[in-house]
């Protein structure tokens, strides 16, 4: 399975016009489609975006988590959806962006593309280097993650 890894600067156009990198738009292209679902990061200051078939199974099992007729969990699958968007790949590999959007990340100009393995987030350059875990905290974090035992629930 091919991920999107890394981070590769970009810059919007006036009209709110970012060039995928070329390294993720190659991987966009194994899906055959020349679309992609954008939403608001709910915890960072981010925009996430979602191949198509990853949006859908996404949705999918989130949806499989809700009452459909408990209010509150049709509230929430609501609020999810209406803040995620459509946004079209055109044929130079470039997606527009509404400005509120990049306002909401103060990422007018300057900004980053981090991969996330199975999607890929649009950040403002500095919000994201102010995000980021400092390398000890990172190690720490990493270190604590990856020697973490699975519960196979024999105490």
């Amino acid at each position: 399975m091919s991920t999107f890894i890394g981070n590769i600067e970009a810059k919007a156009d006036v009209k709110g016009r970012v060039f995928i990198p070329a390294s993720y738009r190659k991987l966009l292209a194994l899906t055959e489609r020349n679309v992609v679902v954008m939403r608001k990061d709910p915890d960072n200051n981010c925009l996430v975006i979602y191949p198509e078939a990853v949006w859908n199974a996404k949705l999918d099992d989130f949806k499989s988590k809700l009452d459909e007729w408990d209010a509150q969990d049709q509230m929430l699958l609501m609020q999810f959806v209406s803040d995620a968007e459509w946004l079209e790949v055109d044929a130079q590999g470039r997606v527009l962006i509404q400005k509120k959007y990049l306002q909401q990340i103060g990422a007018e100009s300057d900004m980053l593309f981090v991969g996330g393995v199975d999607r890929f987030a649009l950040w403002a350059k500095g919000a994201y280097e102010a995000a980021k875990f400092s390398s000890a905290d990172f190690a720490k974090l990493l270190r604590e993650k990856m020697t973490k035992r699975k519960d196979t629930g024999n105490e």
